[in-house]
C-alpha cells in the first residue's frame, strides 16, 4: 500500500532530525526506518538503490532519502525525503554560522576551537581508516590511492583531475575482462533527457540571477559550489581539501582555522556532512556585507549544492536495473573510492600539518608544491588534544559529540588556567 504524503513527512522527518554520525549511521537508520520497520523497499530494492547512489557525486545517504521517496509517491515523494533529510542540518548550521561569525573572534571561544579543531584531525583520520578498510581490496587499488597522494600532496593536481584519472583507470582496467552486458531494465532516455533539461535549468535560473544582477560575491559562489557538486565523489571528505585550497588560497574567503573549525560544528549537526559548504558560504558572506548576504549565500549555495542530487536521482533512478549490469561502470566506481583513500590522506596531513604548527609554508620547485611547516613553532596545546581525542574516539570509541564536547572544553580549561 502506497503511505500518505502525511505518513511520508512524519518517517522522512524522523530520518532528518536522527541523521547524525555521517553516511554509514545515515545508511544503516534508513535501512531500520524503510526496510525493517516498514514494506516500503525490499531489500534488494535498497541495495542496488544505494550501488547507484554511491556512482553519483554528491551525498549518498541524501540520494537515497530521495529515491526512497520517488519510489513511494514519484517526485512530490522524492522531494520530501530529500527535503527533510536535508532542512533540519541546514537551519542548525545557519545559526551555528551566524553565533560563530559574529562571536568566533572571542579568546574563550577561540580556545574552545583549538580543542574541535584538534578533535576535526582524528575524525579525518578515522574516515581514513574506514573508508580504506572498504576500498582497497587489492594491489591496483592501493597503487591508485598511493598515486592519488602523491598527485596531490605532491603536485598539487586539481581534485577532479585526480579523479577523471581514476574513473578511466577502472573503466578500463578494473573490468577489462568482463562482458559489459546489460542487465534487464528498458531504458527511458526521452524521460530522463527531459528531466536533465528542466533540472538544469532550475539549478542555473539563480546562478543566472545574481550574474545579471550583477553580484559579482553571489556569482562566485554560485559557479564553485556549484562545480563543487559535479565532482564531490566520495563524500564531503574527499573534496575538504580541494575546496580549503580554493576558498583560502585563490579566494580568501575563509582561513584554514575556519575551515576546520566550519567541518567540526557539520559533524554535530544532523544531515549530511557537505552542509559544511552552507556554513563557508555563509561566514565569507557575514564577512563580505554582513548578515544579509550571509542568508543569500547560504541559501543559494545549498540550491546549487543538492538540486544537482535530485536530478540524478529524477532522471536515473528508473535505469537502476539497467545500470546495475554494467560492470565497467562499477569499475569506474571502485577506482574513485580508492583514489578517495588517497584524497583523505592528503587532508589528513594538511589539517595536521595546520593544527598542530604555528607556521606553514609551501616549498615549490619546478612541477613540485609540498606544505613545509617550521619544526619549531609545533603547538603543544593541539598535539596533547588531539591525543586525547584519539583516544577517545578511535580507542574508547566514544560518541564523536561527546568527544568533540570534552576536547573543547579541556581547550578551555587549560585556556582560562594559562591566563
Amino acid at each position: 500500500m502506497t503511505p500518505t504524503i502525511p505518513d511520508m513527512i512524519r518517517v522522512f522527518g524522523r530520518i532528518g532530525l536522527l541523521s547524525f554520525g555521517g553516511p554509514a549511521a545515515q545508511i544503516a537508520l534508513m535501512h531500520k526506518e524503510l526496510v525493517e520497520d516498514r514494506p516500503w523497499l525490499t531489500e534488494q530494492q535498497y541495495l542496488r538503490a544505494l550501488s547507484f547512489c554511491m556512482l553519483l557525486p554528491g551525498p549518498e545517504a541524501m540520494q537515497l532519502a530521495t529515491y526512497a521517496g520517488w519510489r513511494q509517491r514519484g517526485i512530490i515523494g522524492g522531494l520530501i525525503g530529500g527535503g527533510l533529510f536535508v532542512i533540519p542540518g541546514a537551519i542548525v548550521i545557519a545559526a551555528l554560522a551566524l553565533l560563530y561569525g559574529l562571536y568566533g573572534n572571542l579568546p574563550a571561544v577561540q580556545a574552545l576551537f583549538i580543542g574541535v579543531q584538534a578533535t576535526v584531525v582524528i575524525i579525518v583520520i578515522e574516515a581514513l581508516i574506514k573508508v580504506s578498510r572498504r576500498a582497497l581490496q587489492g594491489v591496483v587499488h592501493v597503487a591508485v590511492a598511493c598515486l592519488a597522494f602523491i598527485a596531490l600532496f605532491v603536485f598539487a593536481v586539481p581534485f577532479p583531475v585526480v579523479i577523471g584519472i581514476a574513473a578511466i583507470v577502472g573503466a578500463l582496467t578494473f573490468a577489462k575482462d568482463t562482458d559489459d552486458t546489460p542487465a534487464a531494465g528498458s531504458l527511458q532516455l526521452n524521460r530522463s533527457a527531459l528531466i536533465l533539461c528542466v533540472g538544469g535549468l532550475l539549478w542555473a535560473l539563480p546562478i543566472l540571477a545574481v550574474w545579471a544582477w550583477p553580484a559579482p560575491f553571489l556569482t562566485d559562489i554560485s559557479l564553485f559550489f556549484s562545480k563543487l557538486a559535479v565532482v564531490t565523489f566520495g563524500g564531503a571528505y574527499a573534496v575538504l581539501a580541494y575546496m580549503t585550497q580554493e576558498v583560502v588560497t585563490d579566494f580568501g574567503w575563509l582561513t584554514t582555522a575556519q575551515m576546520m573549525d566550519a567541518l567540526g560544528l557539520a559533524e554535530t549537526t544532523p544531515g549530511p556532512l557537505i552542509l559544511v559548504t552552507q556554513f563557508v558560504a555563509m561566514l565569507a558572506g557575514l564577512a563580505q556585507g554582513g548578515v544579509g548576504l550571509a542568508l543569500l549565500a547560504g541559501g543559494l549555495t545549498l540550491w546549487v549544492t543538492f538540486v544537482p542530487c535530485f536530478i540524478w536521482i529524477f532522471a536515473g533512478a528508473p535505469l537502476i536495473d539497467w545500470l546495475d549490469g554494467q560492470p565497467r561502470l562499477r569499475g569506474a566506481l571502485a577506482a574513485i573510492t580508492a583514489a578517495v583513500v588517497g584524497v583523505i590522506a592528503n587532508l589528513s596531513l594538511w589539517f595536521a600539518t595546520h593544527v598542530m604548527f604555528g607556521t606553514v609554508a609551501t616549498y615549490r620547485t619546478g612541477p613540485v608544491q609540498i606544505i613545509s611547516p617550521d619544526l619549531t613553532s609545533l603547538q603543544l596545546m593541539p598535539v596533547l588534544l588531539a591525543f586525547l581525542a584519539a583516544a577517545l574516539l578511535l580507542w574508547r570509541k566514544w560518541s564523536l559529540l561527546w568527544v568533540l564536547a570534552v576536547c573543547a572544553l579541556s581547550s578551555l580549561g587549560l585556556h582560562l588556567a594559562m591566563t
